[in-house]
């Protein structure tokens, strides 16, 4: 009987290790799979800036990158490409550009959207009079100036692209901590288009 016990503990133990091994790998793949995405979206970048025209980071891509944004976070500076539409397809690979409104650095408020725990977590440090660079897809760099910050209901305002004005919005879900994702709370950064 004892024999028997211990034969079973040691197939329990190997279909834990199997497990975890399972786990482990799962991670690395998903991580390697960002990576590999995000050097594929630069390449892009880099191919529309020369052919002026979109370029998908992959065959089969729903979106494609159509400008970058820059920003000093905490004195590291970061780069953001902006992708085609703000949907499942492309969120998880970067923040995303919400169709309807102006395309970044044209004429117009431009509104990017971004997962708070990822691409936009920085928006919490922003503070107001920091500046943030746009390059559009012809090489043009835009500086903007963060205006203000607020937190918008989703269930009873909608953000508005204002055309007459050349603002940048950043949204991201609130709060920044929250552990169920997708609550109606948005979190808001106006910036405005610096005068050259």
């Amino acid at each position: 009987m004892q024999a028997f016990n211990k034969k079973i503990l040691h197939i329990v133990y190997f279909l834990l290790l199997i497990y975890a091994i399972a786990l482990i790998s799962n991670g690395t793949y998903i991580y390697a799979k960002a990576e590999l995405a995000q050097y594929l979206i630069s390449h892009a970048w880099q191919q529309t800036l020369v052919h002026r025209q979109q370029t998908k980071p992959w065959p089969w891509a729903d979106t494609w990158p159509i400008a970058r944004l820059q920003i000093n976070d905490n004195g590291q500076q970061k780069k953001y490409y902006i992708l085609h539409g703000a949907d499942g397809a492309s969120l998880p690979f970067g923040p995303g550009h919400i169709n309807g409104s102006s395309n970044p650095g044209e004429a117009g408020s431009s509104i990017i959207a971004g997962h708070r725990d990822t691409h936009f977590d920085f928006l919490q440090r922003l503070k107001i009079g920091q500046k943030i660079q746009i390059q559009n897809r012809r090489g043009d760099i835009i500086w903007y100036q963060v205006k203000q910050s607020y937190i918008a209901d989703s269930r009873k305002q909608q953000l508005q692209a204002r055309q007459q004005v050349n603002n940048l919005l950043l949204v991201t879900c609130y709060p920044f901590n929250a552990i169920n994702p997708g609550g109606p709370l948005r979190y808001v950064v106006v910036a405005g288009q610096l005068k050259t």
